[in-house]
């Protein structure tokens, strides 16, 4: 197993992580997706069923990027 300095911060639907992505981006934060089914479609691997794609970022990060998560969540929850 691989040593990693990146934590998965949220894991949700598309429309949710693209918004948690332009938020940490606008603060400087560069996050990485994990999609699972967007890498399969890529490589020919169609799936019938969308995954839940992955917020990830650097350790040193995670502080400011829960903040965001948070409040992401909490705009998604009211609405």
């Amino acid at each position: 197993m691989t040593d990693s300095n990146y934590i998965k911060i949220y894991t949700g639907n598309f429309i949710v992580v693209q918004l948690i992505k332009q938020r940490l981006e606008d603060i400087g934060i560069n996050p990485i997706i994990k999609d699972e089914t967007e890498s399969g479609r890529l490589a020919g691997f169609g799936a019938s069923l969308p995954g839940m794609p992955e917020v990830h970022v650097h350790e040193n990060e995670l502080d400011k990027a829960v903040v965001i998560v948070e409040s992401v969540r909490s705009e998604v929850e009211t609405t």
